[in-house]
């Protein structure tokens, strides 16, 4: 198996389809990257920006473009030695656009008699042999509808009719009536859909690929690209989604001769990936958190817990731990978004009284995504045993279901493992985390926000355990999911090292632009903080998704225009009033050269940590992009060419607006990991010794060694690197950055960061030896 040594993720759309990727082939290979890493290429929705709502498996998406494209890109990347990574979807379909998607138009067409019936996960017994859509307004609205040129319309929708259904010029709602699906009001998609969707998403049904001929028409186009050579390696998008992702995954293996694949897989805690599937890791949400939080500043945790508890009084709620909140919100999915998921999969048990509310319970307290059984099933007991502690009355229900749940077998237990990262997902990564504003950089996706920091030796440890383990696994600071993008969350750690300034300077933008909605405050206030500068338009799109995905104080079924109002206010006045702009400007100014070391310290501890580095388009310099869609937006690779041809040409630039330091790091560490790769082979920690060692996070990874600062704001109150240094072998070493030489042993970490707050040092050629800028 080939692996990429680095990667660089581009967001292919129309508006930067295959042939702009190509185009910027040049400029990848300057900066250092390895392998191209694209989002996906079959073809998808018209209009669609991310390519997850696939429509055809047996071509490359023409507004993307098409199989010639990637044909060229293919071939400029071998030429330059690129290999490519391409993000493949499983799990479901998109089926917003019937007309698009030829396997959903011939099951609504033909029902259970259509080939694809195998393909898609229907319950049909439930729907009395009709599949439900929930595309009308509402129920009345049947009487909209209209059959024209062979097809039912509402609107703007078409759906086929089943054979010889309108021949007799009976009207649209009896036309209807004999369909092999029903047309409902999108409100009954909660409770009474009868199709596996995608998490709560009406217009992503699932697929079964557990069912060999759809796992090989889904992927024989995939398969066509690496057996001729057009792409490398794979992600997997959603494993837990599937019935087998571990069968799954063997299938891929087998057809792809073992190529390099990743799995989008969630990790809670320490949960580690299963070492029996063939793959070389994920796609580092789990190493995002700990690059956060060794930069977080531990004494910070109390005085920010007790502001959030203050808050939550504030806003007449009650005080709730973290793992409380994870509980109410999963349970509050569990019987809101995803009823009709919880209620088919009660269908499958033994007919019992409040057999949908225990199997509810267990969801809620399921402590990671899901379980592959018989591997996990300790975590279904855990489950069990939380519900029954908390559910008394429902315990031996629990216990009864217990051995069916926990049979790999039996189609319940099956379906509960599908379910329960559906849960997981939409409980806490898409409402609790807009709920809990105590330090928002740590809401992110595959991060525990109860985890606040994590102490240098504790970062070594897993860095180890990483190279130990899946040494070639990817390892991430953005995404196109993530909530916050690296460095919006580099700037918002420092709040953790300023906590009663953070405190104060809130209290102040909370007068000054009220909402009523105190916890929600604090998440905006620090979006804004971490984000600035910001266009109104971006901070109120982004403002009006957390406030809805929150749904404390509006939602997106139930929207409160007053509050939408307020928040839209608020957001004007932060660029408009001056007395607000004014109070930001004072706090983003106190924070902000600590966020940036803070950014340059996350980018190289990643770039040069164990695992495949990916790099987010664009984020070379200053990523301060929100939640998607904003996370998406075009990237001005112009300016980085000059950017990056200044640096070449010398230049050492200034840590700045320009994020042109951050250019500087990124390339300088991209090309060492793939020009020198023998210098990253192992994982050993290098010891700070001094008054600010508790200030020095470094690692030697086998010929280059990464210093980095850590909360710079406290090393700065306390008068800087004094004594502080590491030890090193005694011939001399040039940092890669600035080209400086220092003579090797004692190093005094003021002269290793005396211009950046990050350092990279490889051994010196031997004929430089002797030359130091700095002597010990």
């Amino acid at each position: 198996m080939k692996a990429p040594v680095t990667t660089y993720r581009l967001q292919v759309t129309a508006g930067f389809d295959l042939d702009a990727a190509t185009g910027v082939l040049d400029y990848l290979g300057d900066l250092g990257a390895d392998w191209l890493y694209l989002s996906p290429l079959l073809k998808a929705e018209d209009g669609s920006d991310h390519g997850y709502d696939v429509v055809d498996h047996s071509q490359v998406d023409p507004a993307r473009g098409g199989a010639a494209a990637l044909a060229r890109l293919a071939a400029a990347g071998a030429a330059a030695g690129h290999g490519i990574l391409v993000d493949i979807v499983p799990n479901h379909m998109g089926v917003q656009t019937p007309a698009l998607n030829a396997w959903w138009w011939d099951l609504l067409q033909h029902g259970q008699a259509s080939r694809y019936a195998e393909a898609f996960d229907v319950d049909w017994s439930f729907g009395a042999g009709r599949i439900r859509l929930p595309v009308l307004g509402d129920d009345e609205d049947v009487s909209r509808l209209t059959v024209i040129d062979g097809e039912l319309r509402y609107y703007d929708h078409r759906f086929p009719l089943a054979p010889g259904t309108a021949d007799d010029g009976a009207d649209a709602q009896a036309v209807h009536a004999r369909q092999h699906y029903e047309l409902v009001g999108w409100r009954r998609a909660d409770a009474e859909l009868n199709y596996r969707r995608f998490f709560g998403v009406n217009s992503l049904a699932g697929i079964r690929v557990d069912v060999p001929w759809v796992f090989a028409e889904s992927h024989a186009e995939i398969i066509r690209w690496l057996r001729e050579g057009l792409v490398q390696g794979l992600r997997v998008d959603h494993p837990d989604g599937l019935a087998d992702p571990g069968g799954y995954l063997d299938q891929l293996a087998a057809a792809t001769n073992g190529a390099y694949v990743l799995v989008e897989k969630i990790l809670e805690g320490r949960e580690q990936l299963p070492t029996s599937w063939p793959t070389a890791g994920t796609t580092g949400y789990d190493a995002l958190a700990d690059f956060d939080r060794v930069l977080v500043d531990p004494a910070g945790q109390a005085p920010l817990d007790a502001l959030e508890t203050r808050l939550q009084r504030d806003a007449g709620r009650p005080e709730m731990s973290w793992p409380e909140l994870v509980y109410q919100r999963k349970r509050a999915i569990a019987d809101g978004i995803l009823r009709s998921e919880v209620l088919r999969l009660a269908r499958l048990l033994p007919a019992e009284t409040g057999t949908d509310d225990a199997i509810a319970e267990l969801l809620a307290w399921f402590p990671v995504y899901r379980s592959y059984l018989p591997v996990g099933a300790a975590d279904l007991r855990t489950a069990a045993r939380l519900a029954g502690l908390r559910r008394p009355g429902l315990a031996p229900l629990i216990d009864r279901l217990l051995p069916l749940l926990a049979d790999p077998a039996h189609p319940a237990a099956v379906r509960f493992q599908q379910t329960s990262g559906m849960v997981m997902a939409k409980g806490v990564e898409d409402t609790a985390y807009y709920r809990y504003s105590r330090l928002t950089s740590l809401n992110e996706v595959g991060a525990d926000p109860e985890e606040f920091a994590v102490a240098v030796p504790t970062f070594h440890e897993r860095q180890q355990a990483r190279q130990a383990a899946f040494p070639t696994s990817m390892t991430t600071l953005s995404t196109h999911d993530t909530k916050r993008s690296e460095d919006v969350r580099a700037r918002i750690s420092v709040l953790a090292e300023i906590p009663a300034e953070w405190e104060a300077t809130l209290a102040e933008l909370r007068a000054a632009a009220p909402l009523g909605d105190a916890p929600f405050e604090n998440l905006l206030w620090q979006a804004i903080v971490g984000a600035w500068p910001a266009s109104t338009d971006r901070l109120a799109a982004y403002a009006l998704k957390a406030a809805r995905e929150a749904g404390t104080s509006t939602t997106w079924t139930e929207p409160n225009a007053e509050f939408e109002a307020a928040m839209q206010a608020l957001v004007t006045a932060d660029i408009d009033d001056p007395a607000v702009r004014g109070l930001v400007k004072e706090f983003v100014d106190r924070v902000r050269q600590a966020g940036w070391s803070n950014s340059l310290a996350a980018k190289l501890l990643q770039l040069t940590a164990p695992g495949v580095p990916d790099v987010y388009q664009g984020s070379e310099l200053w990523e301060t992009s929100l939640v998607d869609p904003d996370n998406r937006r075009p990237v001005d690779y112009g300016l980085r060419r000059e950017l990056l041809a200044r640096i070449d040409d010398g230049w050492l630039p200034p840590i700045d607006e320009s994020g042109a330091a951050k250019l500087l790091v990124t390339s300088r560490a991209l090309r060492l990991r793939r020009d020198e790769a023998e210098r990253f082979v192992r994982y050993a920690p290098v010891e700070a010794i001094g008054a600010a060692a508790v200030h020095v996070v470094a690692f030697d990874r086998g010929g280059a060694v990464t210093v980095a600062t850590r909360l710079p704001l406290g090393l700065e109150a306390s008068g800087g690197w004094g004594d502080t240094a590491i030890v090193l072998a005694g011939r001399a070493v040039v940092d890669v950055l600035t080209g400086e030489r220092f003579d090797g042993g004692l190093l005094r970490v003021a002269d290793l960061l005396g211009r950046y707050p990050v350092a990279l040092l490889v051994p010196a050629p031997h004929h430089d030896e002797g030359n130091s800028t700095h002597d010990r």
